[in-house]
């Protein structure tokens, strides 16, 4: 089969196809013909070596196909359709992953819609309803408000009843937020965002739902009420240095956390729980995903740099089958 697999980290030039050979599916796997994988920013930190990884690297984490294969113990049927959020290596024409990390798409839900939604969705889902629970009169801020995760994080809170502000980067973000649900939009270009969030909510809002992380990280936290959360959950502008605890009590007894994916669907049931809310909504026209492009496996370098560039709103997509 065809997959990118490169033999060290470096700029988006690496990411070309390269002949693998797939082994059969050995017990509990099963063998997947990727017909979408998806492109996150997690992958560009992988392609860096930002996040290391064993070489030629197995990029791409997030996908949905079809089954073609099974090993012993496996119940999937040949022919099923599947998707995942969690199986290194998902840029390439097919996968052999645990059965148990694959799940199955319900009809009304497309493969692509699938593949777009089982990291930002997940990601989205967890962080609305664990690492903060929104409920009716929530105050929350969404930074990348217009991104993939920042698009279906806005439906959720609304859906929750939160009130929601977003920043974006420009007006034509800013009405793809507000069409999500946010109500308040703040373009960060140029607007001071915590005078804002203040305008709005002068006592601070409950949450930051914080992606961007080192340019965004101080006003998040002068966003924040008394005893207020920071959820970081990514870094696309760079890591957070360190900093003195003590800002955190002088703020206001702040809390800040850095949750990931995959503490959050650890294990079969949660995985199956979230994924049947996410696409029950899918199904049921009250959740929208939002997919700005579908590029060829092929061109996977022109994906991550759409990505890196800031210049996408809403899903890639690399189109396998």
């Amino acid at each position: 089969m065809r997959a990118i697999r490169p033999n060290a980290p470096g700029t988006a030039d690496v990411l070309t196809l390269t002949d693998v050979e797939l082994p059969p599916p050995g017990p509990g796997q099963a063998q997947v013909a990727v017909a979408f994988a998806g492109v996150n920013f997690i992958d560009v930190y992988h392609r860096t070596g930002q996040y290391p990884l064993p070489t030629p690297l197995p990029l791409g984490r997030e996908g949905a196909g079809v089954v073609t294969a099974v090993g012993p113990g496996v119940a999937l049927a040949v022919g099923a359709r599947v998707a995942w959020c969690d199986a290194p290596g998902s840029y390439a024409e097919a996968i052999v992953a645990p059965a148990d990390k694959l799940v199955p798409v319900p009809d009304g839900v497309g493969l692509d819609v699938a593949a777009a939604v089982m990291l930002q969705g997940l990601t989205a889902h967890y962080l609305a309803t664990s690492t903060f629970a929104l409920t009716a009169g929530s105050r929350c801020l969404i930074h990348a408000a217009a991104g993939g995760v920042g698009l279906l994080l806005c439906q959720l809170a609304r859906a929750a009843g939160a009130d929601v502000l977003g920043t974006v980067s420009s007006d034509a973000k800013a009405a793809l937020a507000a069409a999500a649900g946010c109500a308040h939009p703040i373009r960060y270009d140029r607007d001071d965002v915590v005078a804002a969030v203040r305008a709005r909510h002068p006592g601070g809002v409950d949450v930051v739902y914080d992606s961007v992380g080192k340019t965004t990280f101080d006003a998040s936290l002068d966003c924040l009420r008394p005893r207020g959360l920071l959820a970081l959950f990514g870094q696309s502008s760079g890591a957070v240095p360190p900093i003195d605890l003590q800002v955190l009590s002088r703020k206001g007894s702040l809390f800040v956390t850095r949750p990931t994916l995959f503490h959050h669907v650890a294990t079969r049931a949660e995985l199956e729980a979230r994924c049947a809310d996410l696409f029950g909504r899918i199904a049921a026209g009250a959740l929208a995903v939002r997919i700005d492009r579908v590029v060829p496996l092929a061109d996977a370098a022109a994906a991550h740099q759409a990505l890196e560039a800031r210049a996408t709103s809403g899903k890639v997509l690399l189109a396998v089958a």
